[in-house]
């Protein structure tokens, strides 16, 4: 730290107690009380310099013992007002950017201007602070840690804003241009042919890496109004937005204990993690610095990471923040949520109510946050798409991610059985249908939620079960479905009839592609397709495996048809005992005429065997032609 030397004459004070003495040989004639601290001193060297002492001593009157004065508010206190002293007496003293803050105000308050004597106390610490703290970021950020205990005087004196503002400009400036003590903040020093002299002077040396964070701890050590002003003065000096939260983000670890409780290893072995937590705050204190930093936070999706923002907002709902502090992090999460994990989104109740474990109201929030957000950016809409498209899609990856997260959300907190069937199927109900490639996570979800809560009603079930689309279950969980005693009968039939609709889709591709392959062979007997382009040994064993593909699911559509054949005679007993009409009425009811794709798929799976049949004939008789040449 950089220092200035004053004055000349050998220390003549001697400290007894609370009692200072000056140790010249000549009877003390005033008495200066500083607080608890008594300074038994000589009029003529404080009036000489000092215009509020000049005056005090020409009202003051003689006691016993002697003049006395009282000087409490001195800024500083005994321990400046003893500096002043010495600097009264020409003892030598040293200016640091320590006591340089104190002294300047201390200075202005007893009115040490050239009127008083040359080279007077304002005039030495002015050129102090101008010509050696305020070129030093190490020196200006100590001097301005001072400024909090003189706030008034220093503000007065612009001493504080003179600060701050040398230390936005070296903030945002390149490091590699300053010199000591700076660079001591970027690194380790190579010299390629240099050194670093004594005095500091750089021959040639550079450091071996630099980044624009080297500033965060240091800021860090600021106190908030302070570090207030220190950040708005870097924004208007043109810092950029992400390097600003990266430190609002170190500063807000350092004194928020709840953000560093669930930090990962990962995170804990990053240099910028804040070793301490610096003095404990009271959850006041705590609440006012996360509602400053989410104030100073720029609006600004990305510039810090997704798990840091769910922390604050944990943190603002124990502590029970502003309204608007916790609407802000939910919008600033919901810029960003095709980020967050699952373990981000499972956050506590801390409600009074405790109505559910998991806050799955601040989640919908979030939800309805990001979806104005997607169809602010222009969202595409289910309309204006095909499924190809929408699974291919870069543009909709951030919302599909979304969905796939959310539906994640559904199976963890389904178990509740605190929560309500209505704020469950609203969460479920808010991601578009187009965001779904399949619906098998948010049908996994249902049926975690209809075994927690097995009391709903059979209404309450098919409502429930309406949030999912049948035609996008994929084929395992058709048939998980399809064995599943806690769906509603409606559904199940559903769920069968259109497994058996993929199935035939399926057949109908295997055809197409065995057409392809007779076609294929075709040209190889003919000799317009090269040796190399295929060799009909592959096509033979393709042609095998289509084969046996499309006999086990020929076996899947005679098992599916004999199920629907049998629910179908139960629901015409149901049906007579009841005393309704027959299967075409519940054919209507279920919304799909099921008697017409049974008699459709028995005719296709007929002609499907005829044509097996026949490409079986054609296969051996090329194979024999094949032998032949």
């Amino acid at each position: 730290m950089a220092c200035m030397k004053l004055g000349s004459k050998t220390d003549a004070f001697q400290r007894k107690g609370q009692a200072w003495f000056c140790t010249t040989g000549l009877p003390s004639d005033i008495v200066v009380e500083v607080g608890e601290m008594t300074f038994h001193l000589h009029k003529f060297p404080l009036l000489s310099r000092s215009g509020v002492m000049e005056k005090r001593i020409a009202e003051a009157s003689e006691g016993e013992d002697g003049c006395v004065i009282e000087l409490n508010d001195i800024p500083g206190g005994a321990k400046t007002f003893e500096l002043v002293a010495k600097f009264c007496y020409g003892v030598k003293l040293e200016l640091t950017a320590g006591n340089a803050v104190y002294l300047r105000c201390a200075a202005e308050h007893l009115d040490m201007t050239e009127e008083y004597g040359e080279g007077n106390l304002i005039s030495q610490t002015e050129i102090f602070l101008n010509q050696v703290v305020l070129r030093s970021w190490k020196d200006s950020l100590k001097a301005l840690q001072t400024c909090d205990d003189v706030l008034p005087y220093a503000e007065e004196l612009r001493i504080t804003k003179r600060c701050i503002d040398s230390l936005a400009v070296k903030a945002c400036t390149d490091p590699n241009l300053f010199g000591w003590p700076v660079m001591e903040h970027v690194g380790p020093l190579q010299s390629p042919g240099g050194s670093i002299l004594w005095n500091g002077i750089s021959t040639g040396a550079r450091p071996k890496h630099s980044s624009s964070d080297w500033w965060y701890e240091d800021a860090s050590t600021l106190s908030l109004p302070l570090y207030k002003r220190l950040i708005s003065a870097m924004e208007s000096q043109g810092v950029k937005q992400d390097i600003v939260a990266g430190s609002l983000s170190y500063y807000a670890k350092k004194y928020l204990p709840g953000l560093n409780r669930r930090q990962t290893s990962s995170e804990s072995t990053n240099r910028l993690a804040p070793v301490g937590l610096g003095s404990s705050l009271s959850e006041e204190d705590q609440k006012l610095l996360l509602e400053e930093v989410d104030n100073l936070l720029p609006m600004q999706k990305g510039l810090v990471p997704t798990k840091f923002l769910f922390g604050l907002l944990k943190t603002a709902l124990i502590l029970r923040a502003s309204p608007s502090c916790i609407s802000n992090l939910e919008k600033r999460i919901g810029m960003q949520l095709d980020q967050a994990t699952l373990e981000d989104l499972l956050m506590p109740n801390f409600s009074y109510s405790m109505e559910t474990l998991y806050n799955v109201d601040c989640v919908q929030r979030i939800l309805e946050h990001f979806l104005a957000m997607d169809q602010g950016t222009g969202g595409e809409s289910p309309c204006s798409i095909d499924d190809e498209q929408l699974i291919g899609s870069p543009s909709l990856t951030p919302i599909t991610m979304v969905a796939k997260l959310i539906d994640g959300y559904l199976a963890e907190v389904a178990p509740d059985v605190n929560l309500k069937l209505p704020k469950f199927q609203t969460l479920a109900a808010s991601v578009p249908e187009y965001a779904r490639p399949l619906d098998d996570g948010l049908y996994r979800a249902i049926d975690i939620y209809l075994k927690s809560h097995p009391w709903l009603g059979e209404s309450d079930r098919e409502q429930l079960c309406r949030l999912m689309d049948c035609q996008k279950l994929s084929l395992e969980a058709c048939t998980h479905a399809a064995q599943n005693e806690r769906l509603p009968l409606r559904i199940i039939v559903q769920v069968l009839f259109f497994e058996q609709l993929q199935l035939r889709t399926s057949i109908a591709g295997c055809f197409l592609v065995s057409e392809n392959l007779d076609e294929g062979s075709r040209q190889l007997r003919s000799g317009t397709v090269g040796p190399n382009e295929g060799g009909w040994a592959t096509a033979v064993r393709e042609n095998q495996v289509l084969k046996v593909g499309m006999d086990s699911m020929r076996v899947r559509v005679s098992e599916l048809e004999k199920e629907c054949s049998t629910m179908r005679q139960e629901i015409e007993k149901l049906g007579k005992s009841k005393g309704s009409s027959t299967w075409g009425n519940v054919s209507k009811k279920f919304g799909f005429k099921m008697k017409s794709q049974m008699c459709s798929a028995q005719e296709g799976s007929v002609s499907n065997q005829n044509k097996i049949n026949s490409k079986a004939i054609k296969d051996d008789k090329a194979k024999e032609n094949y032998r032949k040449h």
